[in-house]
């Protein structure tokens, strides 16, 4: 009969052990625990800094939005078109805020996931600021403080 073959009784089986020194826990493992707690906590501290950076800018944003509803109508459109620079700014760096006309357009469509700026009222606040506007557009105010409202209130991570 072979070794191996034998029956073995419970009596004869080891227990638990570490491989290596006997009862010392190995450097490796210690410093494996110790980078791996250290890379999650680092990871959590991340998200919650771009986080918390986020919801600032978008209360900031729609602080000042309700802030240029008292202007006069020229001086708000002024305002709102600022504050899309700004946002943008915070959002995707300073590159993203100097652009214009349809590239600018195209990239608040973008930021937003809306095609508001290209081809609904919004258009005003990419290239309709030096224009002269009737009086008809006094509907056009409410429309761009809602609809910015919204948008601005999406603002994620």
């Amino acid at each position: 009969m072979n070794p191996a073959d034998a029956p073995v009784s419970l009596d004869q089986l080891r227990g638990l052990h570490l491989p290596g020194a006997a009862g010392a826990i190995q450097g490796e493992i210690v410093a494996a625990v110790a980078l791996g707690f250290l890379a999650a906590l680092l990871v959590g501290l991340v998200r919650s800094w771009r986080g918390r950076r986020r919801a600032t800018l978008r209360r900031a944003a729609l602080r000042e939005l309700d802030a240029a509803r008292a202007l006069e109508p020229e001086a708000r459109l002024v305002a709102q078109a600022s504050l899309l620079r700004r946002v943008a700014r915070g959002l995707e760096g300073d590159a993203a805020a100097t652009e214009r006309g349809e590239a600018w357009a195209a990239r608040l469509d973008r930021l937003f996931a809306t095609d508001f700026f290209s081809r609904g009222p919004g258009q005003v606040l990419v290239g309709g600021l030096y224009r002269r506007r009737a009086e008809a557009d006094a509907n056009l105010s409410g429309t761009l403080d809602a609809e910015l409202a919204r948008l601005l209130a999406r603002i994620k991570a």
